[in-house]
């Protein structure tokens, strides 16, 4: 808006952007940067069944955008720290501490070893979601909306079906953890009951929108953060901690290698929601304010949580409470174990720690709504907060018949989940980067003008390379390809998400360059 001339408005009959963002409603006049963006006002506007439902939404002040271009006079978040805030909650939470807990129960790893692997592939994980962060300002769209730019307005049809894939997968697993620590506290409820419970919480705030979202998420990591502040000064006074020493040799490697990729999975997870957190701040904000909020809040919170979660798990090799504990309620065993000192004061601190999973599900409950519209544009007729509904009913469905198989479903669904969003920085990288040259390389106006975005087939194509990279280099139970069983000895080591990064960017640059040559090039610089 700030760099629309002052002509711009005063040749349509206006003396200035405010006066010309009162009058604008009804007039196919819109200022360079704020074409394609829609008002709020217009949801509301008709007599349709969705413009009724709308009005009824604004009356509990519920957010009524879905992915329409946020207009730049709407974009009024000026608190950039509210995009720190949003991540630590979201990090701050037992699932976090359960990824640190796997190093040593199911990749035998010691401390050592362990943490510099949770340290290192954290500070890779997390960049891209704090460079996407980026994008929010400048363009005021949902990160999968601003993904039509690299993938097509047919290919990013993909991306979203792989969204919510992930949306609903991390939080049933999420769901489920929150739900065990419930059980530990009070057996008499059932696993089910916690899942629900958490579920509703999760449903209240992010059926409210990006404000309470944002709201809720910058005070919940407080108390958070303040439990495992007194979970780590008990587990330090127990001195039950053990110092298990690094290993050696092809399994060793194999092991960090499977480890790197649960934790890359988890601290990259948030790249495809990035730009929905921060589209409401104003045009001017810093990227480089948003991207060290983002980064540094990321960085800080997965390493201490998860670094935590490592902590504890060591003591289940030594200390056969600890090993009985986690065998019979996993997580919320192991808490429990090293709450118990605290009594009843105790018991509180695993119910704090257990309702952290809401502003953990938050992000993945709110933004499947905009990958859900992304699909099809019939979704676009119901309101974003039923989204949210069915993305809870679906996910409650998932996580109880789930409840008692946590370990195995974490460790899959981790390294699932970097295997994809790999391909998706490898494609989305280059395109900015390479094709685009920049920021200055887009045309906002046509985020929704298929004709104007790429054709899809280069993306398509490397996303499919990307997948057989993450083939040859997994390193599952149920899959061994032929690159990570090179690895590790008979357990093999994953490169399954470094293979499918380097796939799709190698052939997307090879391919976006033929697509352009005989395409031309189908968008126009601002």
């Amino acid at each position: 808006m700030a760099d629309v001339e002052k002509s711009t408005y005063e040749e349509h009959g206006f003396h200035d952007s405010s006066d010309y963002s009162r009058e604008r409603r009804g007039t196919d006049i819109l200022p360079p940067d704020d074409s394609g963006a829609v008002h709020g006002e217009s949801f509301t506007a008709g007599n349709t069944l969705y413009a009724r439902a709308q009005r009824l939404a604004a009356k509990f002040r519920l957010e009524l955008r879905g992915i329409e271009r946020v207009p730049a006079d709407e974009r009024t978040d000026k608190h950039v720290y509210k995009v720190g805030t949003m991540w630590c909650a979201a990090n701050m939470c037992v699932s976090s501490l359960a990824i640190g807990v796997l190093a040593v129960p199911v990749f035998s790893l010691g401390f050592v070893d362990a943490f510099l692997t949770i340290f290192f592939i954290n500070m890779l994980g997390a960049m891209p979601v704090a460079f996407f962060s980026t994008f929010g300002p400048r363009f005021g769209m949902r990160q999968m909306v601003l993904s039509r730019f690299w993938f097509g307005f047919y290919g990013v049809k993909v991306i979203a079906f792989f969204n919510c894939l992930a949306c609903l997968g991390w939080s049933s697993v999420n769901v489920i953890v929150g739900s065990q620590l419930i059980h530990a506290v009070n057996a008499d409820v059932p696993g089910w009951a916690g899942i629900i419970i958490i579920a509703a919480g999760t449903f209240i705030v992010t059926c409210f929108g990006y404000k309470a979202v944002h709201y809720y998420e910058m005070i919940s990591w407080v108390p958070c953060f303040i439990i495992f502040l007194i979970i780590l000064g008990v587990f330090a006074h127990s001195g039950d901690f053990s110092n298990l020493p690094m290993a050696t040799g092809p399994v060793e490697a194999g092991s960090i290698l499977s480890f790197a990729a649960s934790v890359f999975g988890f601290a990259t997870g948030w790249t495809s929601y990035a730009s929905d957190y921060t589209c409401y701040q104003p045009v001017p904000t810093s990227r480089t304010k948003i991207f060290l909020w983002v980064y540094a809040s990321l960085i800080a919170t997965l390493t201490f949580v998860e670094g935590l979660g490592l902590a504890i798990a060591t003591a289940t090799v030594n200390n056969p409470a600890y090993s009985i504990a986690y065998t019979d309620n996993a997580i919320g065993g192991l808490l429990s174990t090293v709450l118990l000192p605290l009594g009843t004061f105790g018991q509180f601190c695993l119910i704090i720690v257990a309702l952290s999973i809401i502003g953990n599900n938050c992000p993945n409950i709110y933004s499947i709504s905009f990958s859900v519209q992304i699909l099809t544009h019939h979704a676009q007729y119901i309101p974003r907060f039923v989204w949210t509904f069915v993305a809870t009913a679906i996910y409650c469905a998932i996580a109880i018949p789930g409840y008692a198989h946590f370990e195995s479903v974490l460790e899959n669904f981790m390294l699932v989940i970097a295997y994809w969003l790999a391909i998706y920085e490898g494609i989305a990288l280059p395109e900015h980067f390479i094709f685009r040259g920049g920021f200055a390389g887009y045309a906002p106006d046509t985020y929704d003008q298929p004709a104007k975005l790429p054709p899809s087939y280069a993306a398509l194509f490397a996303f499919c390379c990307g997948i057989a990279g993450a083939v040859v280099g997994m390193a599952q139970v149920w899959w061994l390809g032929p690159i990570g069983g090179m690895i590790g000895g008979a357990f093999g080591g994953d490169v399954g998400f470094e293979l499918a990064f380097a796939f799709a960017f190698v052939s997307y640059c090879a391919a976006r360059f033929l697509e352009k040559r005989h395409f031309g090039s189908v968008y126009t610089h601002n």
